[in-house]
């Protein structure tokens, strides 16, 4: 039972410790009630009483009392059970204690002016319920009710368990940039599981940068990993909800290297649906349509790109190109001089349109193009080369060694660069030199299949015939479905008929066609064989099976066997440029409408002059100076090109063995020796 025991008669207000048990918890909660009442039976038997706190808990006393209160003792517990008024006081504390038990609020920091506006809020609804409080002012006697339920929201009672985060947090944006930059330079020096690791990181910071996909995808698809690149490309997708045309575009390029012509198309139609006015898409998509054949769909197009894109030399030069293969120069000149005012330092607008000029034999004219592309990208590998390969075939032979190292010296780790110059030493210098080079480079990129090609087919022409056969062998295994591997398999065709193998010859000549149905000169070449042979009817049958699946196909990209037939196989433009493959059965295509038509009747001289006006107001009127152009812009002295180039020439003059190369010791020792 429990104890009781009066106030003194001074006291206005007793202090009263009831004890209750909690439903969720079985140990027993004290508090402490004030209650002022009237006193009845005075006692002096305790003079102070000191607060009452339970030992199972831990919590602080809800209620700070005055100073001037007395304060019952620990072991004094008072319960007024023949009080009425006592009792509903305690019923409507326990009431509020239950209300309060069941409070659940996550821990959460409020501000100063989070406390202001919520005391704001406090006096409105203690203003509101001042009626409510009048009528029952024996409830008003407990003042920390408010203070309570306030308390009560700031308590760490429960905390729901937090998701987690990035540790340290997820860093800025210019870590983004950085990164992509750092793994930029790693790819192009060949460290591609470094760059791998960075874009990966990348990824995982910043999931909705579509960058870091476009990067790793690219340089998967380099390593011949379209699987990978094409989950890589899906996953960025996702990531952006679609709606990044750069990701879409990437991978309908992939796609449609690997041949899925049909989701190509869709891929390219998902990024200009994703952005209108993404010229990249729309100019991919039209030159897929134009190795297909589909001459309309291409120009509809390009002529959407322009529509929503405005003016882009990409666009003009494509238009450009269509008209020149339509044998219309002067539409061909007009759209490439837009192309080129449009952007002066594009440099693929002034390369193409310098081919143009050179298959029309407009030499100073593609001469002055060719300078105005270097002009424009002094670093640009494509221009030094086509130019180099341009002045080898006009016969300027040191000039066009000497563009091609220049080549390699701004672009040391290209193999089209040192497989060209390799190619052009073989023919006007000597053959160890050319395999000093053809190593170099296959060093350089061992999976580069037209190095491998233009070895063997030097070997062959060596008499190597088995080492001609074992770097042949060597470029199919890199990859045996890409167009240089259907050139292998036609040079290889080619060497197994000079020797008399005609069954393999047949075998790789099938081969060759499988990959690549149209080319026209492994075609004849079949037929030629058949011919030689006596087999008249099915050298006839072959011609015919030709021009049946050529019907629908608009350029033929073949590939004559020979030394200027593989400078550099990769490259179709240099084929243009050279007048390679060209079919005399070909008739001119209209590229408006698509149908054959006539061709041009502009003779050569008036071709030429109006070539060159087009070209004056392009460029200054000053003669370029090539060796001013390349130490004022690219820091190289051209008296450094002769002395590598006879290091190279001692190192291989030493190796010499054969009866052949004894001229070219005694030509070597009568030349000066460079200066060190």
């Amino acid at each position: 039972m429990h104890s009781f025991s009066s106030p003194p008669p001074s006291s206005t207000c007793t202090s009263s410790k009831y004890t209750l048990l909690s439903p969720q918890n079985s140990n027993p909660l004290i508090f402490h009630l004030v209650v002022p009442f009237k006193t009845l039976h005075p006692s002096s038997s305790h003079s102070q009483l000191s607060p009452v706190c339970s030992h199972e808990s831990s919590s602080p006393p809800l209620l700070q009392e005055s100073p001037q209160r007395f304060q019952p003792q620990a072991d004094d517990i008072i319960v007024r059970e023949d009080d009425f008024e006592v009792a509903e006081k305690i019923r409507t504390a326990k009431k509020s204690l239950e209300e309060l038990l069941v409070v659940r609020r996550p821990v959460k920091e409020i501000t100063a002016e989070e406390e202001e506006e919520e005391e704001e809020e406090e006096e409105i609804i203690e203003s509101e319920d001042e009626e409510v409080e009048e009528e029952k002012s024996s409830v008003s006697s407990m003042p920390f009710d408010a203070k309570l339920s306030k308390f009560a929201k700031k308590m760490p009672i429960f905390e729901p368990e937090r998701v987690e985060q990035i540790p340290g947090g997820k860093p800025l944006t210019i870590n983004l940039d950085l990164a992509l930059y750092r793994a930029k330079i790693l790819a192009r020096n060949f460290q591609y599981q470094a760059s791998e690791k960075i874009l990966q990181k990348c990824i995982y910071y910043w999931p909705e940068d579509g960058r870091s996909y476009v990067a790793l995808g690219k340089i998967l698809s380099k390593q011949s990993k379209m699987g990978e690149a094409r989950a890589v490309y899906e996953k960025g997708c996702q990531a952006t909800q679609g709606e990044n045309p750069y990701i879409w575009q990437c991978w309908a390029v992939l796609e449609n290297k690997m041949g899925n012509i049909r989701r190509a198309r869709e891929l390219f139609d998902a990024a200009t649906v994703a952005d209108k006015r993404h010229i990249a898409a729309w100019h991919g998509w039209a030159v897929l349509e134009l190795k297909q054949g589909n001459i309309k769909k291409a120009r509809n197009l390009l002529g959407k790109g322009l529509k929503f894109c405005g003016g882009n030399e990409y666009i003009y030069q494509t238009l450009a190109l269509l008209e020149a293969k339509a044998r219309r120069y002067e539409q061909a000149r007009y759209l490439f001089r837009q192309a080129t005012k449009r952007n002066p330092k594009s440099c693929a607008s002034w390369l193409a349109w310098a081919q143009l000029e050179a298959q029309q034999e407009n030499n100073p004219a593609a001469r002055q193009l060719f300078e105005a592309a270097v002009q424009a990208s002094p670093k640009n590998r494509f221009a030094w080369h086509v130019w180099g390969v341009f002045e080898s075939n006009l016969g300027n032979i040191d000039k066009g060694r000497k563009l091609l190292k220049i080549g390699h010296t701004v672009n040391p780790r290209d193999p089209v660069l040192l497989q060209s110059l390799a190619l052009l030493e073989y023919r006007y210098s000597n053959a160890n030199l050319a395999r000093m080079l053809f190593r170099k480079a296959s060093k350089l990129d061992p999976r580069h299949q037209p190095v491998w090609i233009a070895w063997g087919w030097m070997e062959w022409k060596e008499g190597n015939i088995s080492t001609a056969r074992d770097l042949y062998q060597r470029a199919l295994s890199i990859d045996s479905t890409t167009e240089s591997a259907a050139r292998c398999l036609q040079a290889w065709g080619v060497l197994e008929q000079r020797i008399g193998n005609l069954s393999a010859a047949r075998r790789l000549f099938r081969s060759s066609l499988n990959i690549n149905s149209q080319s026209y000169v492994t075609w004849m070449t079949w037929a030629s064989l058949e011919e030689n042979q006596g087999n008249s009817v099915r050298a006839e049958e072959i011609r015919n099976l030709y021009f049946q699946q050529r019907t629908e196909v608009v350029d033929d990209a073949s590939w004559a066997m020979g030394f200027l037939d593989i400078i550099d196989p990769a490259i179709d433009s240099i084929k243009k440029l050279l007048n390679l493959g060209q079919n005399p059965y070909k008739k001119a295509v209209n590229p408006l409408t698509g149908s054959p038509g006539a061709e041009n009747g502009d003779s050569g001289e008036e071709s030429a002059g109006r070539s060159s006006d087009y070209v004056k107001g392009t460029r200054s009127e000053e003669e370029f100076d090539l060796d001013k152009f390349v130490r004022e812009k690219l820091s190289l002295d051209p008296s450094e090109l002769e002395v590598q180039l006879g290091t190279l020439e001692k190192v291989t003059a030493v190796s010499i063995k054969s009866p052949r190369k004894v001229s070219l010791l005694q030509r070597t020792a009568a030349r000066p020796s460079p200066d060190p």
